[in-house]
C-alpha cells in the first residue's frame, strides 16, 4: 500500500485539501494518506525545510512526499519528482526541493502539467495522482516524464559567526511559542570549543541563558530555557510560558542576506549567542 504526505500551505479552511485527497483515493483506492501539515507560510522556505526535512526522516522507503508551497510564485509548467533517501519528493519548481534536501538530488524528474477539467492547486494535484497510479502498475519513474537538472535551487540558511559569536535566525515558532533556531547541536559544539556561553534574546539586558537543559522540567515554571529538541536544533522556551509572545520574537521572513545587517524589524527574528 503506498503511503503518501501532504505538506502545503493551502490551510484547512475550505475543500482544497479534501478535493486533493479525493483525487489520490480515486486514482489509487488503496493509497495511505498522512497529513504533516497545511499550515506551511508561502514565502518561508526555512519554515517549511525545518518542517517537512524532520518529519520525513520518520517514514519508510517508498514513501510519497507531496509538497505544496507558493506552487504559483510563477505559473507552474511542470512538477518535479526527485528520488532521494530511498523516498520520493514531489513538488514545485521553485527552490522548496533544494531547501529540504540541502542538495540538488542526482535523481530528479520533471513532469509536464496538463491543461486538464480542473484548474489551480487540483490542476497540479492531478498530475501527481495520474503519476502515482502510473507508478503503481508498474511504470518506471524515469518514463514518465524527462530527467532534468537546471533546477530552481534555494538553500537553507546558516548562522552566521564570529570568533566569540553566532548570529542565528528563528526558523520555527510552535503553537506553545517556543523558538527554534537554525543551529543544530553539532554546529553550537564546534563553534563553543568547550567555551561559556550566553544565549542573547533582542532587546534584552541581563545575563542570557547560559545553560542547556535536558528538557523544558529541567527548570522551574516561569524560568527560561534552551534545549537541543528531537530535530537536534537549539530550541529556546520559558517553562509553561510563552517565549516568543513575551518578547516579540518572530520567525525569520527573509527577503535578506546573510550579509544585511539587522534592521529594527529583523532584530526580533534572531538571536545570538556570545562565548566567553
Amino acid at each position: 500500500m503506498p503511503v503518501v504526505t501532504l505538506s502545503t500551505d493551502i490551510g484547512q479552511s475550505d475543500y482544497v485539501v479534501g478535493a486533493v485527497k479525493g483525487q489520490l483515493i480515486k486514482a489509487l483506492p488503496s493509497i495511505s494518506i498522512i497529513d504533516i501539515t497545511h499550515q506551511l507560510v508561502a514565502n518561508n522556505y526555512l519554515h517549511a525545510a525545518y518542517v517537512c526535512t524532520n518529519a520525513f526522516a520518520f517514514y519508510p522507503a517508498g514513501t510519497f512526499h507531496f509538497v505544496i508551497i507558493n506552487l504559483f510564485e510563477r505559473a507552474p509548467k511542470h512538477l518535479l519528482v526527485a528520488d532521494y533517501k530511498d523516498q520520493f519528493i514531489i513538488c514545485p519548481d521553485n527552490g522548496i526541493l533544494t531547501m529540504i534536501a540541502g542538495e540538488k538530488p542526482e535523481h530528479i524528474i520533471a513532469i509536464d502539467i496538463i491543461k486538464k477539467n480542473v484548474s489551480g492547486v487540483l490542476n497540479f494535484a492531478e498530475t501527481f495522482a495520474e503519476t502515482l497510479l502510473a507508478i503503481s502498475e508498474g511504470s518506471e519513474l524515469q518514463n514518465l516524464g524527462n530527467s532534468i537538472t537546471d533546477i530552481e535551487e534555494k538553500y537553507p540558511f546558516r548562522s552566521t559567526v564570529g570568533p566569540d559569536w553566532i548570529d542565528s535566525q528563528i526558523i520555527f515558532i510552535d503553537q506553545f511559542e517556543n523558538v527554534v533556531i537554525n543551529l543544530t547541536k553539532d554546529e553550537f559544539e564546534e563553534h563553543r570549543k568547550g567555551r561559556n556561553f550566553r544565549i542573547v534574546l533582542p532587546a534584552r539586558n541581563d545575563g542570557g541563558i547560559t545553560n542547556i537543559s535536558e528538557n523544558y522540567a529541567s527548570v522551574e515554571q516561569g524560568e527560561r530555557l534552551a534545549w537541543f529538541n528531537s530535530a537536534g536544533y537549539l530550541e529556546l522556551a520559558i517553562n509553561k510560558g510563552n517565549l516568543a509572545g513575551l518578547f516579540g520574537l518572530k520567525r525569520f521572513s527573509g527577503g535578506t542576506t546573510l550579509n544585511t545587517l539587522p534592521s529594527n524589524k529583523l532584530m526580533y527574528e534572531r538571536v545570538k549567542i556570545f562565548f566567553e
